[in-house]
């Protein structure tokens, strides 16, 4: 079949949105519910639970949603929070923030569907079209989406294309599903050394300013292991292969670092909890902090210490969250012996390793498929049907 058989329509005629409203005659006992900012490109952080006996729904808690959903967030498209929801949780609501499409099935697939639509251009056409909205902050309508133009191959077409994409996108989550297994690994060796103290329960132990500790052990301040750095602007930076860190991750790629050495990365202002571990040249924004250790094999455990310590609690911000150096340099901390620290470090580095190798293998996969994206939805890239 050549590209002049594929059908040019407005999206809206290979789908339904928001088909299913909730309402009190559903009456269900409990309601799974998924708000716009727990899901961002496909990654859902957290469903929220409601006991309808005892508590009250959020007013927006009103959409239902279907196996192989999509939904897209209507307020402010380029914060990417959208996602397909394969198989939905009992009685799960999203909402009302959310368009929930639905495809047609004698028309669209609706994988392919959700790659047309979360394609980067279509992301900043439709925020572009939010910021000339007449609401206080930018949104699109439902009939926005469904006024865009998709080319339409034949649905087995269709079914081949998301299947090329989605193999890709399905290993990026096992990476990830695999990272969150290993860190949880490493944090839990942690607290099995520095928290419950376990493998030292045989020692002898002596009170100090943070309760009973290991004797040999001290306590002390963030700043006796590390010396907190600010970021720097990277706007001028030209582009290259050195990662720059903001406080959601990886921004972009710069042609030199601002530190080499291994280090544990701080937000200035935003997320504060959102603490990173780095160990390779970087560069970090000036809404973060960087840190220099102040003694070998040491970055993972105060990686560790800062992830147990609840920093958005010690925020100094009013409108935006913020963290100073003061803060940061005196916060109190149990400081072990050096061959405490070192074995701690032998024994979770090879977790890191995994974990890093995964990251960079992620970071290819996800420019293969931003690559081949537009291509095959396009059709200028096509599928061999026999061969997949």
């Amino acid at each position: 079949m050549g590209c002049r058989e594929w059908k040019k329509v407005r999206f809206g005629e290979a789908c339904y949105i928001n088909k299913n409203t909730y309402s009190k005659s559903d009456n269900w006992a409990f309601v799974n519910y998924l708000d716009t900012g727990n899901i961002t490109e496909n990654r859902i952080d957290s469903i929220q639970y409601f006991d309808t006996a005892k508590e009250k729904l959020p007013s927006r808690a009103k959409r239902k949603v279907s196996s192989n959903d999509i939904i897209f967030s209507t307020v402010r498209p380029n914060q990417k929070h959208y996602g397909i929801i394969k198989k939905p949780v009992k009685n799960m609501l999203v909402s009302t923030g959310f368009a929930v499409i639905t495809a047609k099935p004698s028309l669209a697939d609706s994988r392919f569907l959700y790659y047309y639509l979360t394609q980067e251009h279509i992301v900043n056409f439709l925020h572009m079209i939010g910021e000339h909205s007449t609401s206080a902050y930018p949104s699109i309508k439902p009939s926005d989406i469904e006024g865009l133009e998709i080319m339409l191959p034949t649905l087995i077409e269709q079914k081949f294309i998301a299947k090329t994409l989605s193999c890709l996108d399905e290993k990026i989550e096992l990476n990830n599903r695999i990272n969150k297994i290993l860190e949880e690994i490493a944090q839990a060796v942690f607290k099995s050394w520095f928290v419950d103290f376990e493998p030292f329960q045989d020692g002898e132990f002596e009170d100090s300013g943070l309760g009973r500790i290991p004797k040999g052990w001290h306590g002390g301040v963030l700043s006796d292991l590390i010396t907190v750095k600010y970021g720097k602007d990277h706007k001028k930076l030209a582009e290259g292969s050195i990662p720059v860190y903001g406080s959601g991750g990886i921004m972009r790629y710069v042609n030199k670092p601002l530190c080499t050495s291994e280090s544990v990365l701080i937000p200035r202002k935003g997320t504060l909890n959102n603490i990173m571990y780095v160990n390779e040249p970087f560069w970090s924004v000036d809404t973060m902090f960087f840190s220099e250790m102040k003694y070998p094999n040491c970055a993972k455990y105060v990686y560790f210490l800062l992830k147990n310590k609840d920093l958005q609690l010690m925020n100094t911000g009013s409108a935006v969250p913020s963290m100073t150096t003061e803060i940061l340099n005196s916060l109190p901390v149990i400081i072990p012996p050096n061959e405490v620290i070192r074995q701690f470090d032998e024994t979770v580095t090879s977790m890191f390793f995994h974990m890093q190798a995964n990251y960079k293998e992620n970071t290819v996969l996800s420019k293969l498929r931003d690559t081949l994206l537009p291509k095959l939805i396009s059709g200028k890239i096509r599928v061999p049907i026999e061969e997949v």
